[in-house]
């Protein structure tokens, strides 16, 4: 009985018993394996997503940025400073970091983390934001006046150049303006802000899972929820100024962006204060990963100035 009980006991174990790898076909399967998760991080890592890739890259835009305007406005880059009919702006030697915002003084924000994204999306989408820092986006102020009768003040060109023009880094480039009250160290009274390049970039790619054309970040929030830009203005909404002769005309959609007044005895009156905001604006389509280590070399503001037809 016990020889059976044992006979039994070996056959059910000969049943069980798992067949041998050999250690070289272990390591066969271990090395597959690896090949596989190395090939899936590669295809993850190398997908065209514009956040990531700023993110992780490093990229200069040494910014000179110089504003002129027409004959009867003057400009200086101090409240205090010598005002002439141009002026050269501080320049800006840094990182210009992917960020975005419906409103400038809603604040930016920027990626801080990731997810895949759906049909028609890249794999990985930015699904987590953040406050952005200072030095991710450019900023300077102006300050404008005029002599004798109250102008309105518009711009007739935001000249730019980039350093590749096969890659523009100007297609995904915002440049905002924020005016404040006539005097020094007023409040901010209006903003506005300007695609200064009207080109496509020909890899666009909507960089965010809820991303649109012309949508962006809402300032309000921080979950990556995106709203159109209705407010985004371009060069249909500059005036024409005719150099030579110092005239102003206007277009259709010129777009008075503020006022200045002289003062009473025809001399300079208060000057106006402007915030000049430069960004990459990382919600839109044209920030994609061709224009990663692209620079901005310069931009050029011109103001002209208009007596209102009352």
């Amino acid at each position: 009985m016990a020889l059976a009980d044992t006979t039994e006991q070996g056959a059910r174990a000969q049943k069980t018993k798992k067949p041998k790898v050999s250690k070289n076909r272990l390591r066969f399967r271990l090395m597959i394996a690896a090949i596989i998760l190395l090939i899936s991080f590669s295809s993850m890592v190398a997908v065209t997503f514009a956040w990531y890739v700023y993110q992780t890259g490093a990229r200069t835009s040494d910014i000179r940025m110089a504003v002129g305007t027409g004959s009867s406005l003057q400009i200086s880059n101090k409240y205090d400073g010598e005002y002439g009919s141009s002026t050269v702006m501080d320049e800006f030697h840094g990182l210009l970091n992917p960020v975005s915002t419906d409103r400038i003084l809603g604040g930016f924000q920027k990626a801080t983390g990731f997810t895949g994204g759906t049909a028609g999306q890249p794999n990985l989408v930015a699904n987590l934001f953040g406050a952005s820092d200072t030095t991710d986006y450019y900023r300077t102020t102006l300050y404008i006046r005029v002599a004798g009768d109250k102008q309105n003040i518009y711009l007739y060109n935001i000249g730019y150049e980039d350093d590749d023009l096969e890659n523009p880094i100007s297609t995904a480039i915002r440049i905002g303006f924020v005016v404040h009250k006539a005097g020094k160290d007023q409040a901010p009274e209006k903003e506005y802000i300007f695609a200064i390049s009207q080109k496509k970039n020909p890899k666009a790619e909507y960089n965010t899972s809820t991303g649109q054309e012309g949508y962006v970040l809402d300032s309000t929030k921080t979950d990556g929820t995106t709203i159109p830009m209705t407010n985004l203005y371009t060069s249909d909404n500059f005036c024409d100024y005719n150099n030579e002769t110092g005239v102003t005309t206007l277009k259709e959609k010129s777009l008075a962006m503020f006022q200045v007044q002289g003062a009473e005895d025809g001399s300079y009156g208060t000057p106006v204060q402007v915030d000049v905001y430069v960004w990459l604006e990382g919600c839109d389509e044209d920030c994609n990963n061709n224009i990663c280590g692209k620079m901005l070399k310069k931009i050029a503001l011109s103001f002209a100035g208009k007596v209102p037809e009352e």
